[in-house]
């Protein structure tokens, strides 16, 4: 399966928009070479600004240029996107009602061989809690460049999550994307994965075809934005089948679990319903392989979990 990098799309869209307009502008916490934007930097030095190991300080930048009418797209790991920069995040911009939008990049356990220290398995949860604040998560390079050009055309904070690593395409250039709304990936009358982010769309694919060699049919929706969420899509495919089960490469308290259980309770869904994702532990070192099997987010989990259900 091709596959291509979801950080390349995020550059190339904000080099692209930034052709015809001037406001937009990139700030980066000394991660050029992880995120991609040493390319923006070459394009356009004078709007782009490398404000050091100092996360907390390029949000208050980012505020602040957005306060005089500039579009910032802020970048750094997704641990320092998160723990590292909140306060300033929900006060100096969200609080303001500003225009920043924040990447965070490598989730949950695509930082890999960076460590547990790296390793954001609570950013969703402590994002899903600021007011009025967009998330998405893309789940390939073609919406991931849908949801950055929308960011960039519609006023408000937003925080993308992407990992840095090449990701397998699933979408094509013909496809639409908006915020707020999710991607019916697969039909299915049995089971539905309801996931969030390349890595559980992908290991869902994956169960979803072990499946259906035993018989059982399953249905992927790929959430794509965790806030707002698509409400309407979540209770219109869990009424299809017997079971649900949400899948996200992140603490299952308070994140994508969290926000569908909510909306499966609140909806009066009588089937069943299951979390996967990481359960109340901090990360740790090894490849994306190793850790996704370590902490349960791999397809032979999901797929036992929906024989489960369903049994």
């Amino acid at each position: 399966m091709e596959q291509k990098e979801i950080r390349a799309a995020y550059v190339d869209t904000l080099m692209e928009l930034a052709v015809k307009n001037s406001d937009i502008v990139v700030l980066e916490a000394d991660l050029m070479g992880c995120t991609n934007t040493g390319s923006f930097k070459k394009a356009y030095p004078d709007r782009f600004y490398n404000m050091g190991i100092s996360e907390a300080n390029m949000i208050g930048v980012a505020a602040g240029l957005s306060s005089v009418g500039k579009i910032p797209f802020a970048s750094t790991f997704g641990c320092f996107a998160s723990r590292r920069v909140y306060d300033q995040f929900f006060i100096s911009a969200n609080y303001a009602q500003l225009n920043v939008k924040l990447a965070g990049m490598d989730p949950g356990v695509t930082a890999a061989t960076n460590g547990g220290t790296h390793m954001p398995f609570e950013d969703l949860a402590m994002m899903r809690a600021v007011p009025k604040l967009t998330i998405v998560e893309p789940s390939d390079a073609w919406n991931a460049a849908a949801l950055v050009k929308e960011a960039a055309e519609t006023y408000g904070c937003v925080y993308i999550r992407f990992p840095r690593k090449p990701v397998p395409v699933i979408y094509t250039a013909a496809d639409k994307f908006q915020f707020g709304k999710a991607k019916v990936l697969k039909q299915g009358k049995d089971v539905l994965f309801v996931a969030l982010g390349s890595l559980m769309v992908n290991e869902s694919l994956k169960a979803r075809e072990a499946l259906a060699a035993e018989g059982i049919d399953a249905g992927i929706l790929d959430v794509l934005t965790l806030k707002p969420i698509d409400r309407e899509a979540i209770l219109s495919e869990a009424g299809k089948v017997k079971a649900v089960i949400s899948a996200e490469n992140h603490q299952i308290n308070n994140g994508l679990g969290s926000a569908v259980a909510e909306i499966l309770a609140e909806g009066g869904f009588r089937g069943k319903f299951a979390r996967i994702g990481i359960r109340d532990e901090f990360g740790e070192v090894g490849s994306q392989d190793y850790l996704t099997k370590r902490f349960g987010l791999d397809a032979p989990v999901l797929a036992a979990k929906a024989k489960e259900l369903l049994r």
